[in-house]
């Protein structure tokens, strides 16, 4: 056979290989987790987050109620970087971070979905020299008012700790770490130490969870609680 012939077959090969993976991890798939899921979705309730095949995603687990403005200066003065979106740009970026072993303080962070809405704020904090491991949060402002009158928002924080495909779907994702309350603390508590906290409270979660696992597969425990801080508001002039 000539060599030509080779390579065009060999390409060929290659191409079909490559769609039938992204047939099968981003359509095919995604619809029989969704089905098997069904029940689990029921049994959580409403602080879950989804993916946007609607499969069940990460717990929520943190709170803040304030205004915008301070939600995103009070995660500035502690030292947190609000994350970008996603974008062509962006995702070889944080591509490049991983595989170069260097920084992207302000890597994509994926959509989730909680209420039917994609998050409106989402915040990271890298851990070494790469976006591969990362703690973040993710933020959805509710129509609920905070004791003050401010709105309440509500979110869900856990660790990414490594880049590698999704356990059910076969996607590219982060994988995150199983313990979601050690991240929630962690958002908590430097918020705390920032000075940008005036007091926190529990409020329920999804409840007691030994064996979750969020929309890449990955599992994750928790007390089931979140915590909500409430945000310290500007000092009138």
């Amino acid at each position: 056979m000539p060599r030509r012939t080779k390579t065009r077959t060999a390409t060929t090969v290659v191409l079909g290989l490559a769609i039938t993976y992204l047939l099968l991890a981003y359509f095919v798939v995604p619809e029989i987790w969704v089905f098997r899921d069904a029940s689990r979705i029921s049994d959580f309730g409403s602080m879950l987050t989804h993916t946007e095949q609607d499969i069940p995603g990460d717990p929520i687990n943190v709170g803040l109620v304030g205004t915008k403005e301070e939600v995103i200066r009070a995660f500035v003065a502690a030292d947190w970087d609000p994350a970008d979106p996603i974008t062509l740009r962006s995702s070889i970026d944080i591509g490049l971070s991983v595989v170069l072993r260097r920084p992207d303080l302000d890597a994509p962070v994926s959509a989730l979905l909680f209420e039917g809405r994609k998050q409106d704020l989402a915040f990271e904090k890298p851990v070494g020299d790469s976006a591969d491991q990362r703690n973040h949060v993710r933020f959805w402002l509710t129509k609920k008012l905070g004791s003050d009158g401010r709105p309440l928002w509500l979110g869900s924080a856990s660790f990414d700790r490594g880049v590698g495909l999704s356990h059910d779907t076969g996607q590219i994702t982060h994988h995150i770490g199983p313990d979601v309350d050690a991240e929630r603390d962690l958002v908590i508590s430097d918020l705390t130490a920032a000075g940008q906290l005036s007091s926190s409270y529990e409020i329920p979660g999804i409840g007691a969870t030994k064996d979750g696992r969020n929309g890449g597969g990955d599992p994750y425990y928790t007390d089931g609680k979140a915590l909500v801080g409430m945000l310290k508001g500007r000092s009138p002039i």
